[in-house]
């Protein structure tokens, strides 16, 4: 039987990977590119199935609550549900959490890459340092020896690397071709300011210099901030398990 399907009404399209354990149909923005298909077609097994066989999470290093919050979205992800959502409290380390995530997704899910988005250039220079600084409990290493952590200041994604942090801002200015984005459009949150919850979704279109399944996985910082409403499209167009972080998650 053939492996891969698509279904698709002209105006929404599905996807179905056979070769995953029990295999679901999800919404994608596009066709894969051929050189994906084969990717997935010789892979020993695809993210799926590895997500199923992922070790416990040990709790050495951890708060109770970041031990809970990642046992939980593991969960999540081996059921493959493609939307979760952290709620921690402020100063309770959602971003190390996030960097515990990232770290098993990579070395036991064999993730390819991982997004950590975030709305503004401070946050995303913490999150950095935050990711630098981190030492996984079993390696000897921190995180940016072990894997290629970028916080790209040009428009362009160096596919070498295993995460990148980067603005909702600058992943559209990607996404949509933009030379460059100036940066005091990384300054300040596109979120806040009057009318911020009722601004139009912002268009996309495909761009193979960065295709959906270009991330695995994305991570969406203060992911309550009108992500839907206004950067809602940037998110769907990327074949991606989405998780979010929030200490006051809305509606």
């Amino acid at each position: 039987p053939l492996p891969f399907q698509y279904e698709s009404t002209g105006k929404v399209s599905q996807f179905t990977n056979w070769m995953e354990p029990h295999a679901r149909s999800r919404d994608i923005f596009s066709f894969h590119r051929p050189e994906t298909l084969r990717e997935m077609a010789q892979q020993e097994k695809p993210l799926r199935a590895y997500l199923r066989e992922m070790p416990p999470v040990l709790e050495q290093g951890l708060w109770p609550k970041q031990f809970i919050a990642i046992t939980n979205l593991e969960k999540s992800l081996r059921l493959a549900k493609p939307k979760a959502l952290i709620q921690m409290a402020t100063g309770s380390g959602k971003t190390f959490a996030a960097a515990n995530i990232s770290y098993r997704l990579i070395k036991h899910a064999h993730a390819r890459r991982v997004c950590f988005l975030v709305d503004r250039t401070n946050l995303g220079i913490q999150t950095l340092k935050e990711f630098q600084q981190f030492q996984p409990p079993d390696e000897r290493f921190t995180f940016d020896k072990l894997y290629n952590t970028a916080f790209p200041q040009r428009n362009h994604f160096d596919p070498v690397n295993r995460v990148i942090i980067t603005t909702i801002q600058r992943l559209y200015s990607v996404l949509t071709g933009q030379p460059e984005l100036a940066e005091e459009d990384e300054e300040r949150s596109a979120y806040e300011g009057p009318g911020a919850f009722k601004k139009p979704p912002v268009p996309i279109t495909y761009n193979p210099a960065l295709p959906p399944e270009f991330f695995d996985v994305l991570i969406v910082d203060e992911c309550h901030r009108s992500i839907y409403s206004v950067w809602g499209d940037v998110l769907k167009y990327l074949d991606a398990f989405l998780v979010g972080l929030t200490a006051t998650p809305s509606k």
